[in-house]
């Protein structure tokens, strides 16, 4: 007859695995006629009942744990939860940046004085572990979903702001991504939030848009391509890889041609190099929509070459906010702006663009159609391009998944 049961042995196995072989021993050892039924039951029903689950991984478990045991002000299980989930090589181990994001979390949820009195006992943990807690001060702490925000001292001042890697150490490359018109730099935060996994992420808004200054125009390619030389050279990050979109990508290549030392590598999504004679005279039109219209007038105009049909009807507040988004320019600075991508002509001197450069196009972008991002690509020497299935003209926000998964790709190419 097998004296093996099955259901103990696995629950022995799965708590031995969560908490360590250390204090299981113990626990087993310490066990007595008044408490081995009790360690009977919770082997079976908490550590294979429930542990044993496959619907959720041993990380997700672990934060659930931490989460209900500091709401529950059980504080002798919570400090056993934080030391068996930092120890290396346990399975779904949590970092204390991760022990942090389930307390701030908790303090939501359970309570400031629950989370407050969780964060006195992880820290004893972590302190126990060796884990560095170095000072920190709390004026200068930004949100990691949206990065420290700074202006440059240059005129125009232009707003930014800067994601740091979230490993914590040093950066795989910097990125500065660079919108669209009409748009600002919380284009980016899906795309800016994935990258600052292991890059530092800079993304800013141009002159005339957002929280950058609005001077008087017309605006130059040039100079807003000086804008972005400035931010680099003042945060002393170059060389960087730069990321522009449609505007942002115009903007790419002249920064390329113009600041060459401060790049290393181009992502120009949505984009062209210019415009013949009717693209240039549909600019003039939209200036004189604004100064006839405003810019309310304009914003419903783009809706429909930002966005193809299908996500304009399934996803109709994602819409909404960008027409809000263009309504509220300065028209000034939209206009100024109009007036630098008129003049824009890259296309001769694309040649001496010397850094490794992937295009990316939307399959149904009627702003700038998959030719012109073939243009480009014939143009750049060694340029790639990425096509994006179903993708308008904001594919960054119509396919975020696809978007990142071709920057991160091209990433992995370029030289650290």
């Amino acid at each position: 007859m097998d004296t093996i049961d099955p259901d103990r042995e696995r629950g022995t196995r799965n708590r031995r695995a969560i908490l360590g072989d250390a204090w299981v021993d113990r626990s087993l050892a310490n066990a007595n006629a008044f408490t081995a039924d009790f360690q009977d039951f919770i082997t079976r029903y908490a550590w294979h009942g429930i542990w044993g689950r496959p619907g959720l991984d041993e990380r997700t478990r672990r934060i659930i744990v931490l989460a209900i045991t500091c709401a529950m002000g059980r504080w002798e299980e919570f400090e056993l939860h934080v030391r068996a989930a930092i120890a290396e090589g346990v399975p779904g181990r949590l970092s204390p940046d991760d022990l942090k994001e389930v307390l701030l979390q908790s303090a939501v949820y359970a309570g400031v004085p629950a989370a407050n009195t969780a964060l006195q006992h992880a820290a004893k943990v972590l302190r126990e572990a060796g884990v560095a807690m170095p000072a920190a001060d709390a004026a200068e702490v930004s949100h990691p979903g949206a990065g420290k925000a700074g202006r440059t001292a240059a005129s125009p001042s232009i707003a930014y702001s800067v994601r740091e890697p979230r490993h914590g150490g040093a950066p795989r490359h910097t990125v500065v991504l660079s919108h669209a018109l009409g748009c600002d730099q919380s284009m980016w935060d899906t795309l800016a939030n994935t990258l600052a996994e292991d890059c530092r992420v800079i993304v800013y808004d141009h002159r005339g848009h957002g929280r950058s200054d609005c001077p008087e125009g017309p605006y130059t390619v040039a100079g807003l391509a000086d804008d972005a030389a400035a931010l680099i050279s003042e945060l002393g990050t170059g060389p960087v890889v730069f990321v522009g979109l449609s505007m942002g990508g115009m903007v790419a290549q002249e920064l390329a041609l113009r600041h060459p030392t401060l790049v290393k590598a181009l992502v120009i999504a949505n984009s062209c190099a210019g415009y013949d004679e009717a693209g240039r005279a549909a600019w003039v039109a939209r200036v004189e929509l604004v100064r006839s219209k405003g810019m309310g007038a304009v914003a419903e105009m783009a809706m429909p070459r930002w966005f193809g049909e299908d996500f304009r009807l399934s996803n109709t507040a994602t819409v909404d906010r960008w027409r809000r988004r263009v309504a509220s320019c300065h028209p000034g600075g939209y206009i100024g702006t109009c007036q630098a991508l008129e003049q824009l002509d890259t296309l001769a001197r694309l040649p001496n663009i010397a850094v490794p450069t992937l295009v990316i196009a939307g399959e149904i972008d009627p702003g700038t159609p998959v030719a012109m991002s073939e243009t480009l690509v014939r143009g750049i020497p060694g340029a790639g391009l990425a096509v994006l299935a179903g993708a308008s003209h904001l594919s960054v926000l119509e396919r975020p998944a696809a978007f990142a998964a071709r920057v991160l790709d091209f990433l992995e190419k370029v030289p650290t």
